[in-house]
């Protein structure tokens, strides 16, 4: 909770004259019943109408005054807790983007999201409602309490009767709902797993007519929600009726007692209907408590939820640049990695070495770790033993933006963003040229549609690229990754959607335009493959295999087994 105070630090004027004006307005209305008992006693008692009327304007200006000073307050308050969100959901994002994948796999994608946009809101609104409420309803309490006491301080312990039982009811209901509240927005991150997944999925689910399930699991999930809401719901219905039946016995008593002061001559009539206002501002006064209890409950939930993020430490970085001070690109030095929570290693003891411009062909059975493999070399995720190298230095040692801005990854799932074709080649390099980008296109072997768009380069892709067929999405993919000739280039099984052809022809024009490029493909094709340098083959996370083509037929059995499964009888006599 107090991680979030530092964005409130620009906000010190409002929240100082916000309640400020809030307790003015509070003031002016503790002096109305006072003005009311002086009517009903010299007015009223006296038939004075002259000074009816005259009292009468001066709870008109009161009410002016006390309006005045609201909106200002509401225009104080406003301009903090909006600016507080704006502030917490800029850093709360900036934040995110600073987390290590391990991290971010922790917390979980929707998870994240729920916390940027629904539980920043809550907390906003518990700002507000602060600046607003939080002087007033006490000041109002208390007050009350006094003017009732300069009336009449033997009625006025009816007060001190009333308030404990009500407060001793708030904090029962805050103890319980809190960490209720808690576990309603944990449901939440659930349902919004579930929603993410099925728009995401929406063909998938298609596909398997898996529609009504789906509505099934999706139904139990908000229903989970709507049940924890309901018990959270039930518990604090029960501050406002019970507050009210506490209260009005409250008036009862004033009432009962009041009538035998005013016989005794101790009270008069004005004086005990402004003790009885009294005792409604207070009543009116703990029922909106009551109702800034849920919020701030919620507030604080929602508020905990948030601190747990910015708590979570941001990727180690460092201010060394990558240097190229090795003949090597990419070394593997003994090197094992497993992801929290798995029971066993998806890498194991894994060595190797790729000079620059070499090609380094990675193949395996589905899960054997290729793709982690792969993320190990941008420093994804950082590995448990051993070291990884790149260009002559360790990658937990330098800058994540100078490492990975040597790096152009392409990886298995095609993901391109809403805008032109223009607007996602320069995802690597902002200022990159057309000639740059075409040059680029014609090497992954995407210009030949994209010069056939209505605008070519600023033709427009939708959200998800869902406007490309499978294999434009990865061309393209793989052309942005080209964009500014990084010195290594990392294609994670990103030539699936594409034909034998096509594949071909982008691993030619790769070794003839970008030479001095280390080439790292992760391939489930021994043609694509066949042709590098150095070929390892992963078998859950042992490398059972190390060689050239020619080498792994004749020394690997699960090479040659993979090479003659995709290969018919005589491409196998012909090549093996």
């Amino acid at each position: 909770m107090k991680k979030l105070f530092p964005f409130l630090k620009n906000y010190k004027k409002e929240l100082v004259f916000g309640p400020f004006f809030k307790l003015l307005e509070a003031v002016f209305e503790l002096i109305v019943p006072f003005v009311m008992a002086k009517i009903i006693d010299k007015g009223i008692g006296g038939n004075d109408s002259g000074y009816i009327l005259k009292m009468s304007g001066v709870i008109v200006l009161l009410g002016i005054c006390g309006l005045g000073f609201a909106l200002t307050c509401q225009y104080l308050a406003s301009k903090c807790a909006y600016g507080f969100g704006t502030e917490l959901r800029e850093a709360l994002y900036k934040h995110i983007n600073t987390l290590s994948y391990s991290s971010i796999d922790k917390v979980g994608t929707s998870s994240l999201v729920n916390r940027l946009t629904n539980d920043s809101m809550t907390v906003q609104n518990g700002v507000n409602m602060f600046i607003r409420l939080a002087v007033r309803v006490p000041f109002l309490i208390i007050g009350a309490t006094v003017m009732a006491f300069t009336i009449d301080a033997k009625l006025a312990l009816i007060f001190f009767v009333v308030a404990p039982i009500i407060s001793a009811i708030i904090y029962f209901i805050m103890k319980k709902t809190i960490p209720m509240y808690k576990k309603t927005q944990q449901k939440l991150d659930k349902a919004s797993l579930l929603t993410r997944e099925n728009i995401e999925g929406t063909r998938v689910i298609r596909a398997f007519s898996r529609q009504q399930e789906e509505i099934d699991e999706f139904k139990g999930a908000v229903d989970d929600i709507a049940d924890s809401a309901i018990a959270v719901g039930k518990l604090s219905a029960i501050l406002n009726p019970v507050s009210f039946m506490i209260m009005n016995l409250g008036i009862v008593a004033i009432l009962r007692f009041g009538g035998v002061r005013i016989d005794s001559g101790y009270l008069t009539q004005g004086e005990l209907t402004a003790f009885t206002n009294y005792m409604t501002q207070i009543l009116l006064a703990l029922l909106v408590l009551a109702n800034l209890v849920v919020i701030f409950t919620k507030a604080i939930a929602s508020a905990n939820r948030v601190s747990e993020i910015l708590e979570m430490p941001s990727e180690e970085n460092s201010d060394t640049e990558l240097t190229e001070n090795s003949e090597y690109a990419v070394e593997f030095r003994n090197v094992s990695f497993s992801y929290e929570g798995a029971g066993e290693n998806s890498l194991n003891n894994i060595s190797f070495r790729l000079k620059k411009g070499q090609t380094l062909g990675i193949i395996g059975g589905t899960g054997c770790g290729k793709s982690t493999l792969a993320n190990l070399i941008p420093c994804f995720y950082k590995a448990q033993t051993g070291s990884v190298i790149v260009n002559g230095s360790d990658v937990t040692s330098v800058s994540r933006e100078s490492l990975r801005g040597a790096i152009g990854i392409v990886s298995q799932k095609a993901v391109l963003f809403s805008g032109t074709v223009r607007d996602n080649m320069k995802w690597r390099r902002k200022d990159a040229t057309d000639e740059e980008i075409i040059k680029a296109l014609k090497i992954a072997q995407a210009w030949e549609f994209v010069e056939n768009m209505p605008k070519q380069l600023d033709s427009v892709i939708s959200q998800g690229g869902k406007n490309l067929s499978g294999g434009q999405k990865q061309r393209i993919a793989i052309a942005r990754a080209f964009v500014g000739e990084p010195s290594i280039i990392i294609l994670d099984d990103s030539t699936s959607a594409l034909d034998y052809a096509t594949d071909l022809k982008l691993r030619k024009a790769i070794k003839e335009e970008m030479a001095d490029t280390t080439v790292i493909m992760i391939s489930q094709r021994t043609t694509s493959i066949k042709d590098a340098d150095l070929i390892i083959v992963l078998e859950e996370g042992e490398a059972v295999g190390m060689g050239t083509h020619t080498e792994l037929l004749e020394n690997c059995e699960v090479y040659r087994e993979i090479y003659r499964s995709q290969m018919n009888e005589k491409e196998d006599n012909g090549n093996a």
